[in-house]
């Protein structure tokens, strides 16, 4: 017959052996699971670097691309300007019997100003040339913003009146036109009636 003690003795081997076997085991699945999360978290790391990485490379091409873009309308915007006739800025005074014209043509000289007056209308036009044009071509410079006036200008202005058109004068001081307009004053004459 087998003793207690013997039984007991036994049972509690096997169950040492049965918690290390268990121990083993849980020990084996927890370093599997440790190692397939290290796994997953590395992969997890890769596509989050590569995603981020995509998205900077995207931010930097579309950075270029407005810059770009930036670039072409500044440069459609100059051809425009070139293209186009645009105004010459002036102020306008009349007096009783004369018209009084200030023209602004800044960084234009005398010689680039031409001016016509007819019965009752007066034309001034001026070029005025761009500010890259001053550079040589190995300079490669090239236009980042323009707002200044180029190319030519033109500005004409309509009277109610009829102009006296051998007084009119103009004087052309530090990019300033000055113009004195006199009207022309046709004497009235009674006529009678018979």
């Amino acid at each position: 017959m087998v003793d207690s003690e013997t039984i007991d003795t036994k049972v509690s081997d096997k169950k040492e052996e049965f918690n290390e076997e268990q121990e083993d085991e849980m020990n084996d699945t927890f370093e599997e699971a440790k190692d397939k999360f290290e796994e997953r978290k590395e992969k997890g790391k890769n596509i989050a670097d590569g995603v981020i990485n995509d998205l900077y490379a995207s931010i930097d091409e579309f950075k270029e691309y407005i810059r770009n873009m930036q670039k072409n309308a500044d440069k459609k915007y100059a051809e425009y300007k070139k293209s186009t006739v645009q105004t010459i800025d002036i102020d306008l005074i009349e007096t009783k019997d004369t018209y009084y014209i200030k023209a602004a043509v800044p960084g234009v000289s005398k010689d680039d100003v031409m001016i016509e007056a007819g019965d009752n209308d007066v034309t001034i036009e001026a070029t005025f040339k761009a500010y890259i044009d001053e550079f040589d071509e190995e300079d490669e410079a090239e236009v980042i913003a323009s707002s200044i006036k180029s190319g030519k200008c033109v500005k004409t202005v309509r009277f109610e009146n009829s102009l006296d058109l051998e007084k009119i004068t103009a004087k052309f001081t530090n990019g300033i036109v000055i113009m004195t307009i006199p009207k022309l004053i046709i004497p009235k004459h009674k006529i009678n009636v018979e």
